[in-house]
């Protein structure tokens, strides 16, 4: 069974997920930890706690959500792992980072690309991944069937939705993501989105302004 620590970083107040069990393995989603406090706070997490990160997924390639990529590869020797649709979104933060005034150490590039349906497997804890685009080309979901938990990325929040202004959005498609791909989910899922609270499949559907079920 899945542990799930959240950490907000950033001045985005990106959550970053760390998924763990009970033999100590772990995996990392979407780093977004940015300065020395912020990376001594997760790796004195990971150090009490006596955990074995395995794993480094990415939702998505923003800057929000990579920022902390290259310090998980050198304290762990993990690189990313994402949709490869997302690669020319992680080769721009490079370029527009230091315009908007952050420090970025280029994050390294995985070896293995993951697609639509993947099954991601820590022991006995499996998570699989649903492509979801619109916020971003090629954005996926991290999905435990077993637990009925979603780590959503910036598609789906409480009582809003990814935005679609940033370079590879797209409106429609984001809204199709939801409503076929997430909404069909059971309404008990919950969901941990990639900024804010989290909340339920349920509740969207029969809550959400921006999206009805």
């Amino acid at each position: 069974m899945l542990t799930i620590r959240t950490f907000t970083f950033n001045p985005y107040q990106e959550n970053t997920y760390l998924l763990y069990n009970e033999e100590g393995n772990a995996l990392i989603i979407d780093p977004g930890m940015y300065g020395d406090k912020e990376q001594h706070e997760f790796l004195t997490f990971i150090e009490n706690n006596q955990l074995r990160p395995n794993l480094l997924l990415n939702t998505h390639c923003h800057i929000d959500h990579v920022l902390g990529n290259h310090f998980i590869h050198e304290q762990f020797a993990l690189l990313p792992q994402f949709h490869e649709g997302e690669l020319p979104i992680l080769i721009a933060v490079q370029n527009y980072a230091p315009q908007m005034g952050f420090r970025y150490d280029t994050s390294p590039i995985g070896e293995t690309f993951l697609n639509d349906g993947d099954k991601i497997t820590l022991d006995q804890d499996e998570l699989e991944v649903i492509l979801a685009p619109g916020h971003s080309p090629a954005h996926i979901c991290f999905y435990s069937r077993a637990q009925k938990f979603l780590i959503g990325g910036d598609v789906l929040f409480r009582n809003s939705i990814g935005r679609t202004d940033l370079p590879g959005g797209n409106h429609q498609q984001l809204l199709d993501s939801i409503k076929k791909r997430l909404y069909t989910l059971p309404d008990d899922t919950i969901v941990y989105p990639g900024h804010g609270p989290s909340t339920t499949i349920g509740f969207e559907k029969n809550s959400n302004p921006f999206i009805q079920g």
